[in-house]
């Protein structure tokens, strides 16, 4: 557990040195967002969300990358100097999500900031993108089927079902759920950053207990880094994370869940993640069906906004919230 802590020290250490020069850098580049209207997955606009946020053009974005390019070259570091004994195919697992998500996120990123113009590749619409996720999905899938025999999950009371074959778009499921959770659930200063801190600690919880020590390296090094960046995406937030954070970050939680076995704890750990993501199919399903809204504004924390709520109220008792399911997603990991 020392080591762990003394990596969590070390990549907040690191990255906390890199941010400051890389968010100067992001201004250079004139990579931060434009002020224009948003739309959403459907090109709709969404009036809600500017009038909450257009205050905030000109904040940088694109933390993401930062925090992807850290982790990962300090995890293939840690298992060399620390002479890890660590399953490749898990090592390409976490690492293919890290960037292969993040890759695509980096895609919408500069999509936003050319205002949406088809230029060169940047003319995919939401549901090719939406299909590249499940292929990116369905690869690290299969790894986890094909190269380290991940065939079932574990229900209290049922013990372990096996799902052969269909493990792998169950998992894939799982993988483009969280990754699309997360990405709605960043529209706030440090709302979904602090909410994977707390999960992060949850799931470093998890891999002690089962003696993964090649797991737990990633995670606590991803601990330190998120908690660098957090400290400058807090209201009023410096630099945000950009497509390219919140997607890798999003996916690369599922496959934590799915590389523990606790996929029934992951739901619960990851709790606001899975309501701001339900919130928003509901409203959905109910504007595309019946016409009409559930709530007054979707995800979850628009609608509380949209009740009068100031947005750092909204964050602390988000985090709060998240901090309530984690624990109650450890006693159901830990007790399964």
């Amino acid at each position: 557990m020392a080591q762990l802590l003394g990596l969590i020290l070390l990549s907040l250490f690191i990255t906390a040195i890199l941010l400051v020069p890389f968010i100067d850098f992001l201004y250079r580049m004139k990579f931060r967002r434009l002020k224009q209207r948003t739309l959403d997955m459907f090109n709709k606009p969404t009036p809600v969300f500017d009038k909450f946020n257009n205050w905030k053009v000109g904040t940088p974005v694109g933390g993401g990358l930062l925090i992807i390019a850290v982790v990962s070259i300090l995890t293939l570091w840690a298992y060399g100097i620390l002479g890890v004994e660590y399953k490749p195919w898990q090592l390409f697992a976490i690492l293919f999500t890290f960037i292969g998500f993040g890759a695509l996120g980096f895609y919408d990123d500069m999509k936003k900031l050319v205002n949406g113009r088809k230029i060169a590749f940047f003319g995919l619409r939401f549901r090719h993108k939406f299909i590249i996720q499940w292929i990116l999905a369905l690869i690290i899938a299969s790894v986890l089927y094909f190269k380290l025999g991940y065939s079932f999950i574990f229900i209290k009371g049922f013990d372990l079902i096996t799902l052969g074959f269909l493990f792998i778009p169950f998992a894939a499921f799982v993988i483009v759920s969280f990754a699309n959770a997360f990405n709605i659930a960043d529209g706030l200063d440090g709302l979904s950053s602090g909410l994977l801190l707390i999960c992060l600690a949850a799931f470093l919880a998890i891999t002690a207990n089962q003696l993964d020590e090649p797991l737990g390296i990633f995670i606590a090094i991803l601990m330190g880094s998120v908690a660098a960046f957090l400290y400058f995406n807090i209201y009023k937030a410096r630099i945000w994370l950009g497509d390219v954070g919140s997607l890798s970050l999003g996916a690369v939680l599922a496959v934590m869940g799915l590389l523990t076995g606790k996929i029934i704890a992951l739901a619960f750990i990851g709790g606001v993640f899975v309501i701001e993501i339900a919130s928003s199919l509901i409203q959905i399903i109910s504007k595309k069906f019946f016409h009409r809204k559930v709530f007054l504004a979707s995800p979850f924390h628009l609608f509380l906004q949209r009740l009068g709520w100031e947005e750092p109220k909204v964050v602390m008792r988000a985090w709060l919230l998240g901090f309530l399911f984690a624990i109650l997603g450890l006693y159901i990991a830990f007790i399964t």
